[in-house]
């Protein structure tokens, strides 16, 4: 029987919260000892619950694929508490893909294909490690810093899937954001590595025009476009700025056949991306021939999408104001959301006790002597069970009154305010006994600790 996960001090100080998911919401988090400053993707366990194979997947997928590689998202750490789950990642802190082009004061074919060479480089490192992203996109681009030659970071691996070669096999659930899926996605076929190839030509079609091939107006036709490759190179007057090679690439990506479709390897080879010669249309009003500005025009069509958006947003509104409302399913809404705010409200912090799995105390382990602590530990086989029995854990502590729920909850919107004071509050007094993290059953850390 494997050793009871350990509970420990925390070694980490959450603050504000930066974002928010389906099942999860993301804090900046600062390690204690060190002062580095963190993402902590915060998973409330209530929200979890029928779906712990989800998290087992993305802490599979993540452990094979945080090695340090300058342009992937790493997982530092994880642990949990009472009643959360807290994964640690890469704070990246210079914005999305396409907001930071918008603020750029000029942008070239050029400078696209950089980004997307990055990109295909990092899209390669994924598919050498085993893994299909399956939810590649601007949003999910990420770069390191404000600064100007920051790296650029793929981020959010809750799709992604490890594709053991041994025992390889299709997959077949529909996933994604429409307007990046594969065709083979939607027809159910089965998919694998060539459905991230596919995104990547959706993606240089945005970052060379500002919106997607597919747009259309509702998601069905949206599809129907996809599963027919239907897409066009409009309007001209704008596409005729982009160079021949670009759009070559584009195609290339997007082949509808996924056995035809290149693999990340062969894309990076395209003339577009290997060339020494860069490709672009130069400037008509250039007298040195300096390739054409793209901005003016990727800005006014980013422009008109976001009002369009803005305008279906109403649209929407209206239909389901109009509709009788399903009181289940408001419910069950109403449920997350309030669950949801309570994972954002519980701040921890060197005085809160939490619970580390056995195998990597004090940040991500190897499992060789003398290994660096944020090292990543063996992967977990995805297949074998998480959850040993309830008497293997620590005994659950006793459940605190329900009137200590609103002071509690006081007590964290405080915690709250000190750390967006820059996350420097000093430790509050150590809690009682009966405030130190229970397993609720089930045994949560196993997720983080199982290997092949």
């Amino acid at each position: 029987m494997p050793p009871a996960p350990q509970t420990i001090p925390c070694q980490y100080r959450t603050g504000k919260t930066l974002g928010s998911g389906t099942y999860a919401v993301v804090k900046e988090a600062i390690h204690i000892k060190t002062g580095k400053y963190y993402a902590c993707k915060v998973i409330n366990k209530k929200l979890m619950e029928g779906r712990e194979y989800m998290l087992r997947n993305e802490i599979a997928v993540l452990r094979k694929v945080s090695k340090g590689h300058a342009n992937i998202v790493t997982l530092h750490d994880y642990f949990e508490t009472a009643h959360n789950l807290y994964l640690c990642f890469d704070l990246c802190t210079g914005g999305e893909l396409f907001d930071r082009i918008c603020a750029k004061g000029n942008y070239y074919e050029l400078d696209a294909a950089n980004l997307v060479r990055t990109i295909l480089k990092a899209v390669k490192y994924i598919h050498d490690c085993g893994i299909v992203h399956r939810d590649l996109k601007p949003e999910n681009l990420l770069f390191r810093t404000p600064a100007e030659d920051a790296d650029i970071m793929i981020a959010d691996f809750g799709l992604s899937r490890v594709m053991e070669e041994e025992r390889f096999k299709l997959l077949t659930e529909i996933c994604g954001t429409p307007g990046y899926m594969a065709p083979e996605i939607f027809l159910k076929t089965g998919h694998h590595k060539p459905v991230d190839i596919w995104a990547i030509g959706v993606i240089t079609y945005f970052l060379l025009c500002g919106y997607t091939p597919f747009d259309r107006e509702n998601q069905r036709l949206e599809m129907e476009a996809i599963i027919a490759g239907d897409y066009k190179f409009e309007p001209v007057e704008y596409w005729q700025n982009v160079s021949q090679t670009a759009r070559d690439f584009v195609r290339t990506c997007l082949t509808i056949d996924p056995a035809r479709r290149p693999t990340a390897a062969q894309a990076l080879e395209h003339p577009w991306l290997a060339s020494e010669t860069p490709h672009f249309v130069p400037d008509p009003e250039s007298t040195t021939g300096e390739p054409l500005d793209l901005l003016p025009q990727l800005k006014q069509f980013n422009a008109r999408k976001t009002f369009k958006k803005a305008v279906l947003g109403m649209m929407a509104i209206h239909r389901m104001a109009s509709l009788s409302p399903n009181a289940g399913a408001l419910a069950s809404r109403l449920d997350i959301a309030k669950i949801k705010a309570e994972t954002a409200e519980e701040l921890v912090d060197g005085s809160d006790q939490v619970v580390y799995a056995h195998q990597h105390h004090h940040g991500l382990s190897d499992g060789t002597e003398g290994g660096d602590s944020l090292s990543p530990p063996h992967s977990p086989d995805p297949h074998r069970a998480v959850f040993p029995p309830v008497e293997s854990l620590p005994a659950p502590a006793p459940a605190p009154a329900s009137s200590a729920a609103p002071a509690e909850r006081s007590e964290g919107k405080e915690k709250e305010r000190e750390r967006e004071k820059g996350l420097k509050a000093p430790p509050s007094p150590a809690p009682p006994a009966e405030q130190q993290p229970s397993s609720h059953g089930h045994a949560w850390s196993r997720i983080f600790s199982r290997k092949n």
